[in-house]
């Protein structure tokens, strides 16, 4: 019998140690089964981390020679950059089933058992003992480091309970409550936000890493624990919570730095993927392919952005948020009209702003403009960058000889003209609006190549947002959407309303 060949139903048949024995089965480190279920992966070119976009020239190839060269790894990047999700994944990587024990607490090895449990139970009974089988799935532990966690959390303390139970010494191996770190043999342990951890709580873990053994309570006990560790650590936390020590960092041999998506495909790709539109009526909201690229330039904006914290960063959970909550804003006008079918309006953007005031730390100057306010703007610079992808500049336009393709719209609002689109505007209202403006059709027609039929107004206010970013148009925030007007009346305005508010002080 050769046990690499047996499948996982004929693994399960194997209930004892004899019949382990006789199937071939050997016993290998989980460094060892990660290595070499690795090496085939790579040879058969598949895919083992599978929707991790972004990644593929530059951390998932780090992570590869640190699996191959046997190390313990740190994960070390900004929130939502998919640390834990690639730790989870690893699990991929093991053997579909291993042996254990039956009813030990550490998942021992039949063929070489760990702890006295297992090496009391295979001395009585021998080739009978009985055995069960682990699946890959089972073998992931993970704790999030917080600064309540003890040492008895993680590595074990005497149970004065079970030798009171038990009616054992003090002295016994087995009045010994073991924590995760034991309980993980054999398994992949990840510890998240690893600089939270108490410096003497990370100090236990030098042997571990370094000897592969634990010391509890002052036994004498060695357990030389086969775990293969993962860590994960943001930057940030080095100077607001904590740090990891320095011997800790030393002992762990790879630190991979992770990374936000270096392009708008790369986002759009995460964010269609992990966006949760289940129950949602999506077939019957178009989403404009600009619209998908705006909501990443947010992202991409806010990382940029002199009044978000980069040292914090902005998580990728930004973006689907957003996503979610601009479905939800064109879905919600559906049922508030009664349509069958919409699309999705710049307009909806201002549904987003809830999406991004969470996600985004900011600096004082920040907190001092407000966050719903720093949103809009953010909104408003993804507006104006993606504009000229589209259309040519308004100012380099305006000093044009050839012609200012945006003179007559711009000419209506000069005439006090004005323009309100509402969050919750039906379809046939939001399109006649828009039509209502002479020349702005034209522009778009124009100025838009392979323009879908159905995009139209959807450009059409993308036109009035970007000459509003180009300071051509005046653009206030209302209540339940937005308003357009000369930008020259709209000062005058103000003007008037700071006299007036002049007189009333007087």
């Amino acid at each position: 019998m050769d046990y690499k060949k047996l499948t996982g139903h004929q693994l399960l048949q194997i209930k004892t140690l004899g019949q382990l024995k006789a199937s071939g089965y050997q016993p290998k480190s989980i460094k060892e089964e990660l290595r070499k279920n690795l090496i085939l992966k790579i040879k058969s070119k598949e895919n083992v981390f599978e929707g991790i976009w972004g990644y593929e020239d530059t951390v998932i190839p780090d992570i590869e020679r640190a699996i191959l060269s046997r190390h313990n790894i740190n994960l070390l990047g900004l929130r939502g950059q998919a640390k834990t999700r690639i730790a989870r994944m690893m699990t991929h990587l093991l053997d579909e089933y291993v042996p254990v024990v039956f009813g030990s607490e550490l998942n021992d090895d039949p063929m070489h058992p760990l702890s006295t449990f297992a090496k009391n139970l295979i001395e009585e009974k021998g080739d009978d003992t009985p055995i069960v089988w682990l699946h890959r799935d089972d073998r992931y532990a993970e704790k999030l480091a917080t600064p309540d966690v003890s040492v008895a959390d993680l590595i074990g303390d005497v149970d004065p309970i079970k030798a009171a139970t038990m009616k054992l010494s003090y002295n016994d191996e087995r009045v010994i409550h073991y924590g995760l770190v034991p309980r993980s043999h054999r398994c992949i342990f990840v510890i998240n936000e690893l600089p939270d951890l108490q410096a003497r709580i990370q100090v236990a873990l030098f042997n571990i890493l370094q000897e592969g053994d634990i010391q509890i309570r002052g036994f004498k006990l060695r357990l030389p624990l086969d775990i293969q560790f993962v860590f994960t650590a943001n930057p940030e936390d080095y100077t607001n919570r904590g740090s990891i020590v320095t011997p800790l960092k030393d002992r762990i041999e790879s630190q991979i730095i992770t990374h936000y998506p270096k392009s708008i495909e790369i986002g759009r790709k995460i964010t269609a993927q992990e966006a949760n539109l289940a129950g949602k009526p999506v077939e019957n909201i178009h989403v404009p392919e600009l619209m998908k690229d705006l909501i990443e330039q947010i992202a991409i904006e806010a990382r940029g952005s002199e009044f978000v914290d980069e040292k914090s960063g902005v998580s990728a959970r930004l973006t689907i948020s957003a996503y979610e909550n601009l479905i939800s804003a064109a879905e919600r006008r559906l049922y508030l009209n009664g349509e069958a079918n919409t699309v999705v309006r710049i307009a909806d953007l201002i549904g987003v702003i809830p999406a991004i005031t969470g996600k985004v730390e900011l600096v004082y100057e920040g907190e001092q403009e407000g966050a719903g306010l720093v949103a809009y703007n953010l909104i408003g610079k993804a507006i104006r960058t993606q504009f000229v992808n589209y259309f040519p500049s308004p100012e380099q336009k305006k000093k044009d000889k050839s012609g200012n393709p945006y003179v007559i719209p711009l000419a209506w609002f000069g005439e006090g003209n004005e323009l309100d689109i509402l969050a919750s505007q039906s379809d046939k209202e939001y399109k006649m609006l828009l039509h209502s403006v002479p020349g702005l059709e034209e522009v778009v027609t124009q100025m838009v190549k392979t323009l879908p039929e159905k995009e139209k107004e959807f450009f059409m206010e993308f036109a009035l947002h970007g000459l509003a970013e180009y300071s051509q148009l005046s653009k206030k925030l209302l209540d339940t959407g937005l308003q357009f007007k000369d930008l020259f009346s709209s000062m005058f305005d103000m003007k008037e309303d700071e006299d007036f508010d002049e007189d009333d002080d007087n």
